[in-house]
């Protein structure tokens, strides 16, 4: 299953506090669910960005509703597939 990550910031919502934020997770896991996409990892990270998300989605279209998802909840956010190092060092080999 091909894998995403999502580099989301949260300048636009507004956020009550901490545990409001946390609590859409179950949300996005839920919908992500109903589009053929598995939420891997979430993490909060500091800089530019505010989160990183890794998922899995059976294609290109269950990875744009899922990024969809992902707007509608108020993250805006830049998604793009990505490739294991192990994965990319073989395709490298191969050209």
């Amino acid at each position: 299953m091909p894998t995403y990550a999502s580099l989301i910031t949260i300048d636009d919502r507004n956020v009550q506090n901490a545990q409001e934020l946390a609590s859409i997770w179950g949300e996005i896991r839920t919908e992500f669910d109903q589009h053929s996409a598995t939420l891997k990892e979430s993490y909060a990270i500091l800089g530019e960005h505010d989160f990183l998300i890794v998922f899995e989605a059976d294609d290109r279209e269950a990875a744009f509703k899922s990024a969809l998802t992902l707007r509608r909840h108020g993250l805006e956010g830049q998604t793009m597939a990505i490739v294991d190092t192990d994965e990319f060092s073989q395709l490298v080999d191969e050209i």
